[in-house]
């Protein structure tokens, strides 16, 4: 009788331990895949390397832009008009990433640009560095965990002006190196961004709203491209965080 009952109570762990990761892998075969399609982002954008170090403000490695008087200046004589329509539209239209010389295109160019301590391989590709990015203030050590941003979104720019340009012309403002169009940013900001305006869409990290509406106007200053009226409204609202 004993012995009867030690096989019975052995025979119960074993299905017990089974039964747990039966449970498991069915857990984990059920966890659902990124709805977008997108790749997922890495713990190490989540959960950034050492990020709110204060950084955010720090407009130095962003070419052209204005000072908050001048871009106020500048926001003042855009159009104001409704956003125009979709139709036609493809991200094809905009060409990038263009090639920048030594085997290297406009993605590899903003990153090393943006980066510190940044090697390239003979491809040009980012192997190592160090990147803050803006938006969130969070730091990252893999150039995968970064997206390039387009300051105004191509979708945007269509909306705004852009559907009537040249293909070359597109081409150039996807890969504008000359003003502050293209930055290096956490993929998940990036991809929350999307194609939103500053009335949709602002930064995480506030101390960067400054430099942000600087940005925008100027790019959207330099290729004349029109504005809404709540996207004004609330381009001059974060203009207001630059002070005097």
């Amino acid at each position: 009788m004993t012995r009867r009952q030690s096989w019975w109570r052995r025979g119960l762990a074993v299905g017990a331990v089974f039964a747990l990761a039966g449970c498991a892998a069915i857990e984990d075969a059920t966890q659902p895949e990124p709805a977008d399609g997108k790749p997922s982002v890495s713990a190490s954008a989540s959960t950034g390397a050492g990020g709110g170090g204060g950084t955010a403000a720090d407009d130095s490695a962003l070419p052209g832009i204005p000072t908050a008087e001048q871009a106020r200046t500048e926001l003042a004589g855009l159009t104001v008009a409704k956003h125009g329509s979709m139709s036609g539209y493809s991200r094809a239209k905009f060409p990038h990433w263009a090639s920048q010389g030594e085997s290297c295109d406009t993605r590899e160019t903003v990153l090393e640009r943006d980066g510190t301590d940044v090697e390239r391989d003979d491809q040009c590709r980012a192997v190592s560095g160090k990147w803050t990015s803006v938006y969130d203030d969070k730091a990252f050590t893999e150039a995968r965990d970064l997206d390039i941003d387009h300051m105004v979104p191509l979708a945007n720019a269509w909306r705004s002006g852009a559907r009537t340009w040249t293909q070359e012309k597109r081409k150039e403002f996807a890969n504008d190196l000359t003003r502050p169009q293209l930055l290096a940013v956490s993929a998940a900001t990036n991809r929350s961004k999307g194609d939103q305006g500053p009335d949709e869409w602002q930064p995480p990290s506030k101390a960067y709203w400054c430099t942000y509406s600087r940005a925008w106007v100027s790019v959207k200053a330099s290729y004349e491209l029109s504005v809404t009226e709540t996207e004004k409204e609330t381009l001059t609202e974060m203009l207001d965080t630059c002070g005097s």
